[in-house]
C-alpha cells in the first residue's frame, strides 16, 4: 500500500474528457460552489448588520448607564443629540476593526479561549480609536466613561451572541430547525456493509433509537442486493451511497465494514462526506457480534480514518521471541512515537516496560491509561530523566538491567533546531552518545535507534544530527557484542508538531491553512504502523543496518490540506483560504529515504515494507576525533557547531542566511 493512497488520484483519461466537455456533475459542482458562497456572504452579511445594530445600542445603553438611568438631567437631551449625530463614524470605526480582524472568519461553531481574546482586542482597538477621534477630533462629544461601558457591553453583547446562538442549534429545539434532528429516533440511517458487522449495527440501532432507524443497507456482494437483513433493504454497492442518501433523506451514515483499510476506506469516506450526512464508524470492531447495546456502539470519524492505509502485516513470533519476559526500556516513552511503542510493546509481554522520559506528565498520562488497559498490577515503570545524563542513564541501567532498549527521545523539529544548534547536538548526538555508551557497559543485547528521512542529504541541524546518530550505531555495532541498528522513516501523522493538528487548529479557527510552498511533498506514516514496523525491524536486528521503512509515494501538503478542509465540511478557497508563507529555515521541498551510495546495495528483508541499507566503512578515529570538536563546540554554545557539523557530514548543506538571520 503506498501513501499516494491517502489522497484520491483522479483518472488521467477522465481528466482530459471533463477538460473538453464539462459533464453534468461537473456543473453542479460549480453551482454548489456558487450556492455555498451565497449562503456564506448571506450569513456574513446579516452577522454584519447585527453587529452594528449591537454597537448603535450598546453606545446609547451605556449614554444611559452615564446618566444613572436619569434621562430627567439636563445635559441628556443635548449628549443624547451629539449621540446620533457622531453614530454613524463610532459604529464605522468598530465594524471596520471586526472586519480587519477577522471576526466574520472565525468558526464559531470551534471558538474557545483564543477566538475570546481575539474578540477582546478588537474590541479594545475599536475604543481606542473611539477615544483618539473623539479627543482629538471632535472635540469631546462624548464621555469616556460611556466610551468604556460601551466596550463593554459589546463584548458582552457580540461574544455572547455567538454563544447563545451555537448553544441553541445544539438544543433539541435548534436540531430541529435546522433539520438535523439528532436525538429523533426516526431520523433514517444508512449502513454500510450487510454482513456481520452491518448486522450487529442494525441491530443496535434498533435495540438503541437514539442511534436513529437503519432505514437501508449497501454492500458490493452481489449476492446480498436486494436482500434484507434484519428487515433493513440492502439497496446498491457502495458507490450508490450519495444516490441513496439523496432518495431515502438520509440523515446519517455508519460505515460497519471493518476489514475496510487503504484506498478503499479512504474512498468510501470521499462517498459519505459528499453526501453532508453525519458519519460514523465502530467504536470497536471486536464488539462485534456481542451481546447487549454497548454504550459506545459508535464513533465520529478522525483524520486516522480517512488518511487510512493498508494494515500492516506483522512477523509476531519473530517480535514476541526478543521482547516477551525481557526488560525493555524506551527512551522518549512519553512522546508521540515513544507512546505507541509502550502500547505495542505490551502486547508482546515483557517481563517489564521502563518508560525513560523528561517530561513527566506526557509519561504519567501514558502510565495511567495502560494500567487501566493491563492492570494495576502491570510492571510498568515510570522513570524521569534525560539521555543528556550519563550518571543518571547509567544508574537505570545499573537498576534495572534493561535488555532490549528503543531509542527514541530527540529533538525533532526543524526550526527550532536552526535556532539553537548547539542544544540539538548536546539532545540528539550527545544523549546517543550517552545512551550507547552506558548499554554497551550493561550488558544490553539489542538498541533500535529510531532515526529520520531528514537524515539523508540533511539540509537542517536536526537531520544532519540524526544522520550522526546513525553513524554512531554503525561505530558502537562494529565494536560491542550489542545489536545496535537504526530505523528511518518519514513524517509520522498526529505527532506532536506534526502538519494535521497544526492545519486542524486552523481551520477550526477559521483559517488560512497555512502552507510553505506549493510543491511541498512529504512521506506519510500513521504512529501505530510506525511503531509496529520499528518493532518488525527490532526483530531482524542485523547489527550495524539501517532499515528503511517503505512509505510508498510521498504526498503533495497542499493536497493533504484541501482533503482535511473537506473533511471538516468546509470548501477550500471559499470557506477557509489556504496561504502559502514560505519555506521554513533548513526545510526541504521534497525528502529523500535513502542517499546516493545507498541506492545500489539497498535490499529488501523477508518483510515486504522493509528495507535494509548495509553498514558503511567509518573512519573510527577521524569520526571520533569530529565529534569531540562537536560537542566541545556545543558545550559552548560556540558559533562553529553547523560548521563542525559540516566537516562530519559532508552532505550537509545548510542554507547560511537563514542560519544568520
Amino acid at each position: 500500500m503506498s501513501v499516494g493512497a491517502f489522497l484520491p488520484r483522479p483518472n488521467k483519461l477522465q481528466g482530459r474528457r471533463n477538460a473538453r466537455t464539462p459533464g453534468p456533475k461537473k456543473r453542479n459542482n460549480v453551482e454548489k460552489k456558487k450556492k455555498t458562497q451565497l449562503a456564506i456572504l448571506r450569513r456574513r452579511a446579516i452577522l454584519f448588520l447585527v453587529d452594528a445594530a449591537i454597537v448603535a445600542f450598546s453606545f446609547y445603553l451605556g449614554l444611559l448607564m452615564r446618566a444613572e438611568g436619569s434621562p430627567d438631567l439636563n445635559w441628556w437631551p443635548h449628549n443624547r443629540a451629539l449621540l446620533y449625530q457622531h453614530l454613524p463614524w463610532i459604529v464605522a470605526i468598530y465594524m471596520g476593526v471586526f472586519l480587519v480582524g477577522g471576526l466574520y472568519s472565525i468558526l464559531w461553531k470551534y471558538a474557545g479561549e483564543r477566538d475570546l481574546v481575539r474578540l477582546c482586542g478588537m474590541i479594545g482597538v475599536s475604543t481606542v480609536l473611539v477615544y483618539l477621534v473623539n479627543r482629538f477630533l471632535i472635540d469631546g462629544v462624548l464621555f469616556n466613561s460611556a466610551n468604556c461601558i460601551a466596550s463593554i457591553l459589546i463584548l458582552m453583547l457580540v461574544g455572547g451572541s455567538r454563544l447563545a446562538w451555537r448553544v441553541f442549534l445544539n438544543h433539541p429545539l435548534g436540531e430541529t430547525l435546522r433539520g438535523a434532528t439528532g436525538s429523533d429516533p426516526n431520523r433514517p440511517m444508512l449502513i454500510v456493509g450487510a454482513g456481520e458487522a452491518g448486522a450487529w449495527a442494525i441491530n443496535v440501532c434498533k435495540s438503541n433509537t437514539r442511534y436513529g432507524r437503519p432505514v437501508v443497507a449497501v454492500d458490493d456482494d452481489p449476492a446480498k442486493l436486494r436482500q434484507t437483513i434484519h428487515g433493513v433493504p440492502v439497496r446498491g454497492t457502495l458507490e450508490d451511497i450519495p444516490e441513496l442518501c439523496a432518495q431515502y433523506n438520509i440523515y446519517g451514515i455508519i460505515i460497519a465494514i471493518p476489514t475496510l483499510r487503504g484506498s478503499r476506506l479512504n474512498h468510501v469516506i470521499d462517498l459519505c462526506m459528499s453526501t453532508h450526512c453525519k458519519v460514523q464508524m465502530l467504536s470497536d470492531p471486536q464488539q462485534v457480534g456481542g451481546a447487549g447495546s454497548p454504550k459506545q456502539a459508535f464513533r465520529e470519524l478522525n483524520t486516522a480514518d480517512f488518511l487510512s492505509r493498508d494494515e500492516v502485516t506483522l512477523d509476531t513470533a519473530g517480535i514476541k521471541g526478543y521482547i516477551k519476559d525481557k526488560v525493555v526500556l524506551v527512551t522518549g516513552g512519553g512522546g508521540s512515537i515513544g507512546s505507541e511503542l509502550c502500547r505495542q510493546l505490551m502486547r508482546f509481554e515483557p517481563a517489564q516496560l521502563l518508560i525513560f522520559d523528561i517530561y513527566e506528565n506526557c509519561a504519567y498520562e501514558l502510565e495511567m491509561e495502560l494500567r487501566r488497559k493491563y492492570g494495576r498490577s502491570a510492571n510498568i515503570r515510570v522513570l524521569v530523566g534525560s539521555v543528556r545524563d550519563k550518571k543518571r542513564l547509567d544508574e537505570v541501567f545499573e537498576t534495572y538491567h534493561p535488555t532490549v532498549v528503543f531509542h527514541a527521545a530527540a529533538h525533532k523539529h526543524v526550526p527550532l533546531m536552526e535556532v539553537s544548534p548547539a542544544e540539538a547536538v548536546k539532545n540528539n548526538v550527545v544523549g546517543t552518545k550517552n545512551l550507547l555508551a552506558s548499554a554497551s557497559e550493561h550488558g544490553v543485547e539489542r538498541l533500535v535507534q529510531l532515526s529520520t528521512d531528514k537524515a539523508v542529504n540533511p539540509t537542517s541541524v536536526m537531520g544532519c544530527t540524526k544522520r550522526i546518530c546513525e553513524m554512531l550505531i554503525q561505530t558502537f555495532a562494529r565494536n560491542t557484542t550489542m545489536k545496535c541498528v537504526a530505523v528511518r522513516f518519514g513524517n509520522v501523522l498526529g505527532s506532536h508538531g506534526s502538519v494535521i493538528p497544526l492545519f486542524e487548529d486552523q481551520i477550526k479557527h477559521g483559517g488560512p491553512v497555512t502552507l510553505t510552498d506549493e510543491n511541498i511533498e512529504r512521506y506519510f506514516m500513521t504512529i501505530p504502523e510506525a511503531a509496529q514496523l520499528v518493532l518488525q525491524a527490532g526483530a531482524m536486528a542485523e547489527s550495524g543496518s539501517i532499515y528503511v521503512l517503505d512509505m510508498g509515494q510521498p504526498v503533495k501538503i497542499i493536497d493533504l490540506a484541501r482533503q482535511l478542509i473537506r473533511f471538516y465540511g468546509y470548501e477550500p478557497g471559499v470557506d477557509i483560504q489556504i496561504k502559502v508563507i514560505g519555506l521554513r529555515p533548513g526545510e526541504k521541498l521534497y525528502e529523500e529515504l535513502m542517499m546516493d551510495e545507498e541506492q545500489d546495495k539497498m535490499r529488501r528483508t523477508q518483510h515486504n515494507k522493509i528495507f535494509v541499507a548495509p553498514p558503511r566503512n567509518i573512519d573510527l578515529e577521524q569520526f571520533y576525533q569530529q565529534l569531540q570538536e562537536l560537542i566541545h563546540a556545543a558545550e559552548h554554545n560556540d558559533d562553529g557547531v553547523v560548521r563542525q557539523l559540516q566537516q562530519i557530514v559532508p552532505t550537509f548543506t545548510p542554507v547560511r542566511d537563514n542560519l544568520e538571520k
